[in-house]
């Protein structure tokens, strides 16, 4: 759960560097499909209460759940003119629940995501069930404005097993008048009961040209980018507006195209220039070509598994274990601060034996 930002606050574990909070973004970028489903429902008074906003990181999920919870806080009365009358979920900025959601201050909204951890500096790599509970303070209450209490999850994806079942809890009798909204970049690994209780909106990839006008709005530094860089980005971030601006951040675009070039090449390794990138990504300074290393390589075993269908689901298994195992590697490194080195070797040798059983 948090509160209102301030000069002091710890970093915010949702957003992205120091580009806009989806709760400042003030347009859905290519989900008019999402935002017309969602209209209807709340229209027709037939809104399911929990909601699995599903899809690539980055596509946009967490911007439309912020307008989803905005537009319901502002318009409690799904009878009234300005929700029959309503194209999109876009509301004023300068209605008083906008402003109060920008500020985390609206006493009807609660939001829950991985939370600062100040012993260690560094926010906490997962959702814990503490931080669901708090959510219980909230929905055992009337809503203060007498309309919707909403809950917004960045991301499910965090939760562990005991904060999933916490939740699952508060999904299974929800009170009256309340919405709970989970952002899921994996939504099949959600808890199977919280998806069977849930409405799945799965959001598609954004198109290059949604992304390139993301980019712009997300303002400097982003925008400085030449046309041929933001094209470039946007193609090689396959529709998600955060993978294009991790690209588009320092040396990014560089990067990207070095392990595209190790990539190619597997099951062979060039290990000589594995161990120059393992070594790059090191220091203290490396955080971000991480995170572009990790994005770059889950992209090209989700591009890899896709053009490989036909290869049979036994052949394939070997990509999905490899996933797993990276993901788990990559938090359990960065919850104990370890050395990245070892776990980019692994990665590719993993890749390779993987893409040996998938050819053989």
């Amino acid at each position: 759960m948090s509160r209102a930002r301030d000069v002091e606050a710890p970093p915010e574990s949702d957003r992205f560097l120091e580009a806009p909070h989806p709760r400042e973004t003030d347009i859905v970028f290519g989900h008019d499909r999402a935002q017309t489903q969602i209209l209807d429902a709340y229209r027709s008074n037939r809104l399911p209460q929990a909601w699995i906003l599903g899809g690539r990181e980055g596509i946009g999920k967490a911007t439309l759940a912020w307008h989803f919870a905005r537009f319901v806080l502002a318009n409690p009365d799904p009878a009234s003119a300005a929700v029959q009358n309503a194209t999109d979920l876009s509301v004023s900025p300068d209605h008083p629940a906008a402003r109060r959601m920008a500020a985390l201050s609206h006493g009807d909204l609660l939001l829950t995501r991985r939370e600062w951890d100040p012993k260690t500096k560094k926010h906490f790599t997962e959702i814990r069930a503490q931080d669901v509970r708090r959510l219980i303070d909230l929905f055992r209450q009337a809503a203060g404005e007498g309309g919707w209490r909403v809950a917004i999850l960045d991301a499910a994806d965090d939760l562990n097993k005991s904060s999933a079942n916490a939740l699952l809890k508060l999904i299974e009798e929800p009170p009256s008048r309340s919405l709970f909204l989970m952002i899921a970049h994996r939504p099949a690994d959600v808890l199977p009961t919280i998806r069977s209780r849930s409405r799945m909106l799965l959001l598609d990839p954004l198109s290059p040209e949604d992304v390139v006008r993301a980019v712009r709005q997300a303002g400097e530094p982003w925008s400085r980018s030449s046309e041929a860089d933001l094209r470039a980005a946007a193609e090689r971030g396959q529709g998600s507006v955060r993978a294009a601006m991790r690209l588009l951040d320092g040396s990014g675009l560089a990067l990207a195209r070095r392990l595209e070039g190790l990539l190619g090449r597997l099951p062979e390794v060039d290990w000589l220039g594995v161990h120059d990138l393992a070594d790059t990504l090191a220091g203290r300074d490396g955080l971000e070509d991480f995170e572009t290393t990790l994005a770059t390589v889950f992209d090209w075993i989700d591009a890899t598994v896709r053009a490989s269908t036909a290869a049979g689901v036994a052949r394939l298994a070997p990509y999905a274990e490899v996933w797993e195992k990276i993901a788990a590697s990559a938090r359990e490194t960065e919850a104990f601060n370890l050395d990245r080195r070892p776990l980019i070797l692994s990665i590719f040798a993993d890749l390779a034996a993987a893409t040996r059983v998938a050819r053989s």
